[in-house]
C-alpha cells in the first residue's frame, strides 16, 4: 500500500522576534541537519533518540513531526509500524500504524505544542487509509515534572488524542489491562476497508468471545 507523506509547516510566534516551527513529515536528510534539545531524554539519551528519529524517518511508513526553534528540536511525535515483538504486529497489517513517542522539552510545555504536532500529522487526509493507534501506559508518563496524578494525566492524554478523533477502544492486551489508567486509543481512517477493521479486532482481542 502507499503511505502518503505530504509535508506541512506552521509558524508559532515565540517571544518577541522568534518563531517555533511545527513541520513534518520531515525527511531523514533534512532531519540530519537539526540537533536535539538536551531535555528530550524521556525514552533514550538525546543523541540516541535523535538517531532513532532519523531511522524512523527512513521507513516507508515512518513519520517524524517535530517542533523546532532555530535548528534545535524541542518536541516531536513519531509514527511507525508496531515493534515485531508486540501483539499489534501479529496481524501483519500494512495499514495499521502506531503513534509512538510524543515528547516536548520541559521549557516549552504548556504552549500546546503536543496538540499542534499531532494535528499536523493528520493534515491533508494523509492518514485516512490507515488505522492509527496509540497505547498509553502510565509508567511512561512524566508524573513528577507535570505535577499531575495518574488519573489527571490520563485525562490530559485522552484529550490530546481526541483532538485528532482518536477514541478509546477495548482490548484484552495484558499490559494495557494491568492497570486501569492504561488505555488503547484508535482512529480508523475513512478509507480503511472493513476487512482491515475486522483484522484489527482480531488483534486487539485474542479471546474471540470478547467481540
Amino acid at each position: 500500500m502507499e503511505h502518503y507523506k505530504r509535508y506541512h509547516s506552521q509558524l508559532i510566534p515565540y517571544q518577541s522576534t522568534r518563531y517555533i516551527v511545527i513541520e513534518g513529515p520531515v525527511p531523514p536528510e533534512q532531519l540530519a541537519h537539526y540537533r536535539m534539545h538536551p531535555d528530550l531524554d524521556a525514552f533514550r539519551r538525546p543523541k540516541e533518540q535523535f538517531d532513532a528519529l532519523i531511522e524512523i524517518a527512513e521507513l516507508p511508513e515512518g513519520r517524524i513531526i517535530l517542533a523546532k526553534l532555530d535548528n534545535e528540536i524541542i518536541g516531536y511525535v513519531t509514527f511507525h509500524y508496531a515493534d515485531e515483538m508486540e501483539r499489534w504486529s501479529e496481524g501483519n497489517m500494512q495499514d495499521l500504524v502506531e503513534l509512538g513517542a510524543i515528547e516536548v522539552a520541559d521549557d516549552y510545555r504548556g504552549l500546546g505544542l503536543g496538540k499542534r504536532l499531532i494535528q499536523l500529522a493528520f493534515e491533508d487526509d494523509q492518514l485516512e487509509n490507515v488505522i492509527t493507534f496509540t497505547t498509553e501506559y502510565y509508567w511512561h508518563w512524566d508524573l513528577e515534572k507535570s505535577g499531575l496524578n495518574v488519573w489527571d494525566y490520563r485525562k490530559m492524554m485522552e484529550k490530546l488524542m481526541k483532538s485528532v478523533d482518536m477514541v478509546w477502544f477495548a482490548t484484552d492486551d495484558q499490559e494495557i489491562c494491568s492497570h486501569p489508567a492504561n488505555c488503547l486509543m484508535v482512529r480508523i481512517g475513512k478509507d480503511v476497508p472493513l476487512s482491515s477493521v475486522e483484522q484489527f479486532d482480531r488483534v486487539r482481542f485474542r479471546q474471540r468471545f470478547m467481540y
